[in-house]
């Protein structure tokens, strides 16, 4: 029992936290399609026999959207339908996730086949360059995308994962951040995923209907999958800063943050300008938080637009 309640007590605090902490903001944007499952079309890529699924809809200029955990494509409805109407919108589940592959072993979850699953979506849609939107741990994979394949990325905005300089300088340096990430070392353990559950994970969805669908996704993924992505890319104990050279990001960067987020503290936003070569636009959203592209919907999309634009 007390094992069980060491490892539900931070995931409730996290997903709760960032549910609560949005009340005052609108969780669907005007105009928005809450039900945009109805409308999307569904394909495979697929990255050294690993089938990647994704959701799409609209037509123009490429955009991959890669969600965090715990989560699903359908995260991005609300943004899917606005930004559909002048580009190609593509969703994916990541390995691991409801309709996408499940490999078996921690070391099927390094951050380099991570990466490689967005090359294959963007390879499998027979475009040379993206705008890649990452949220959590699709932020991750989105930064490093950046930084390692600069030719595939046109653009890129990132939703509540810092860089990844600035957090391990956080996870450092700063206890409080270092308090607030013991539900990542309590994931790092052995048959953590044991304890987790489809309804737990779905609590932070606040609209009926949407969680239902959560929870499905999430009876359909692989709890221990999930967890994998903690244990093999998530720095460790004792934390340290990276001084290795920083392989500076080439594209323009928009970052929006919820600054409710209690996983990932704004402090972790300082010096992201020393790690991108062009302009650096971020955004910042007082009372929402992690899952910001709901908590601030309307928000959120009108940003992005915007920022695409100019």
């Amino acid at each position: 029992m007390t094992s069980l309640l060491a490892l539900r007590q931070p995931l409730r605090r996290f997903v709760l936290i960032s549910m609560f902490a949005s009340l005052t903001i609108p969780d669907c944007a005007p105009g928005a399609e809450p039900n945009l499952d109805t409308r999307v079309e569904h394909g495979y890529a697929t990255n050294n026999g690993v089938r990647i699924h994704y959701a799409n809809l609209g037509k123009g200029p490429l955009i991959l959207m890669i969600h965090g955990f715990p989560d699903y494509w359908f995260t991005w409805r609300y943004q899917m339908d606005a930004l559909a109407t002048d580009h190609h919108v593509v969703a994916i589940d990541q390995r691991g996730y409801n309709l996408s592959d499940k490999p078996k072993g921690v070391e099927n979850y390094d951050m380099r086949l991570l990466v490689e699953d967005a090359a294959a979506v963007i390879r499998h849609l027979g475009r040379e360059k993206t705008i890649i939107v990452g949220h959590d741990w699709g932020g991750a994979v989105a930064w490093v995308l950046a930084m390692q394949k600069p030719d595939l990325v046109e653009k890129l905005i990132i939703l509540n994962l810092p860089h990844p300089c600035g957090l391990r300088r956080e996870l450092a340096h700063n206890p409080k951040q270092q308090e607030n990430s013991a539900y990542a070392r309590r994931f790092q353990q052995e048959g953590a995923h044991q304890k987790l559950t489809a309804e737990e994970l779905a609590v932070w969805v606040k609209d009926p209907d949407a969680r239902a669908k959560y929870v499905e996704a999430f009876r359909r993924s692989d709890f221990e999958a999930m967890l994998n992505y903690y244990k093999r890319n998530y720095p460790k104990e004792p934390y340290t800063e990276d001084t290795s050279p920083v392989v500076k990001v080439k594209c323009p960067v928009l970052m929006i943050h919820g600054l409710e987020d209690w996983a990932l503290l704004p402090g972790a936003l300082n010096g992201t300008w020393d790690w991108v070569e062009q302009d650096l636009t971020l955004v910042t959203i007082p009372g929402a938080g992690h899952f910001v592209q709901q908590d601030a919907a309307e928000r959120v999309t009108r940003t992005m637009k915007m920022w695409l634009a100019r």
